[in-house]
């Protein structure tokens, strides 16, 4: 007669499997966590801050078709506190500032290696066109009068990381910084009377 294997045998290997299979997962886990430990003990990772130090409006006008054009050059300082990670600014990162929800305008931030416990400072030309410029115009230059001008200046910089000789994946470091200045007046440097910036990484 052949010979039928039992549903309890049956159902007692299906649990021995389950068992193996969350034990190597918990192990795994394990593993990660205690490595992600050791790596943050050992390098003691900072976000990187930045900071703007200036901004001057080049250009600042209505177009024939009634967008808002706007040309910014901002100086910023970027930091990298970290004694023991580099980071590499990939390309793809961009700085904007925003006028309430309306982007002005926006520049590229150049790529560039950032070694350990450096301050780097970067120049960015901003450019940009707006619809509804009439509109907007309008506000600003009733903004202008109380001389306290709100903008938002956003970054958002693709990053890569140095651990020793090790280059980890890419990540995003995004933040802001809202601004309060004085005016907006053309080629003139503008006083900037209160800056707020935060920032965080996104994988």
């Amino acid at each position: 007669m052949p010979v039928r294997k039992s549903s309890q045998t049956t159902g007692s290997f299906c649990c021995k499997c389950i068992c193996w299979t969350v034990g190597l997962l918990v192990l795994l886990l394990g593993i990660v966590g205690a490595t992600a430990g050791i790596l943050y003990l050992v390098f003691k990772p900072e976000i990187p801050n930045y900071s703007v130090d200036s901004l001057t409006i080049s250009d600042l006008r209505l177009n024939f078709d009634m967008t808002l054009y706007a040309k910014f050059d901002v100086k910023i300082t970027a930091n990298n506190p970290n004694k023991k990670i580099g980071i590499y600014y990939e390309k793809g990162g961009r700085l904007s500032v925003w006028y309430t929800k309306t982007k002005l305008c926006q520049g590229s931030i150049p790529k560039f290696y950032q070694g350990h416990q450096n301050i780097t400072k970067l120049d960015v030309s901003l450019t940009g066109q707006t619809q509804y410029g009439s509109t907007l115009m309008r506000t600003l230059q009733e903004q202008q009068q109380t001389g306290r001008i709100p903008l938002d200046l956003k970054i958002d910089a693709p990053v890569s990381i140095k651990l020793g000789r090790l280059k980890l994946r890419k990540l995003r470091i995004l933040g802001n910084c809202l601004l309060v200045v004085n005016s907006l007046s053309t080629n003139n440097l503008i006083s900037i009377k209160a800056s707020n910036c935060k920032f965080r990484l996104k994988l």
